[in-house]
């Protein structure tokens, strides 16, 4: 594991797509990792509330499963999100770590999710992707960022100013970590110097993993975003926002 955490340190520091935000105010957007079943019955129905749309990143490997207690997505949940705007973004099909895979791998991995989200895309391209588990090298973020066009990691940050496209900073709205002066702090800084917030989560219950969250949780996230007038998009839609 010691060259899996050297990796991703080197590819924190290692910018392979990089971009001026040229954007004239801050944008957000929330997004949801591995997409569990309840991501979509509940985290969708508060960000219905709102009438907001985010980014599910889709595992094609997880589809119709129940692994380690955690029920994911199905393909019915698959159709109603992207019927109602939803992004159906790309999270690997086997949902491995990347700096452990060879290149073949790499491509075949891909091939196999894309082809397996093609009939719930309405022939729209996949634009989004986040790395399973956060880990990337620098070899696997120049073999991705050709074919998307933003890539999300879990360093936590705002996107601001001078970003890597082939690693976005994000923050975590998760109950082993939430914190409302973080969440403020954050949101205060993306206000002041025209960020862009990529949150994200994984499951959404009453009594959420220590990665998921509380609809409670997500629900102040957006209504602190509503309060400071910060936009929220799905992530395919913020990347032309944040770039101008």
């Amino acid at each position: 594991m010691l060259s899996i955490r050297l990796a991703r340190f080197i590819a924190r520091k290692t910018r392979v797509r990089p971009a001026r935000m040229q954007g004239r105010g801050p944008v957000a957007s929330i997004t949801f990792d591995d997409f569990p079943k309840s991501a979509w019955e509940m985290g969708g129905a508060v960000l219905a509330r709102r009438k907001l749309r985010g980014t599910y990143y889709t595992a094609g490997n997880f589809c119709g499963r129940t692994v380690n207690g955690t029920v994911f997505y199905d393909e019915s949940d698959l159709r109603a999100l992207g019927a109602a705007g939803h992004e159906i973004a790309c999270h690997g099909y086997g949902h491995e770590l990347t700096p452990r895979l060879s290149n073949a791998a790499l491509a075949a991995d891909r091939a196999r999710n894309a082809q397996f989200l093609a009939p719930f895309l309405g022939g729209a391209a996949l634009e989004s992707y986040a790395y399973p588990h956060g880990a990337a090298s620098v070899r696997t973020k120049k073999f991705y960022a050709p074919l998307f066009t933003n890539l999300r990691g879990v360093h936590q940050g705002i996107n601001e100013g001078w970003i890597d496209l082939a690693q976005l900073n994000a923050m975590p709205i998760e109950k082993r970590s939430f914190s409302k002066e973080t969440i403020a702090a954050a949101i205060a800084h993306a206000l002041h110097n025209n960020g862009w917030i990529s949150f994200y989560t994984h499951d959404v219950s009453d009594s959420p993993s220590e990665y998921g969250a509380t609809p409670a949780m997500l629900g102040h996230v957006l209504d602190c975003l509503a309060e400071a007038r910060i936009e929220v998009l799905p992530m395919r839609e913020a990347v032309a926002v944040a770039l101008g």
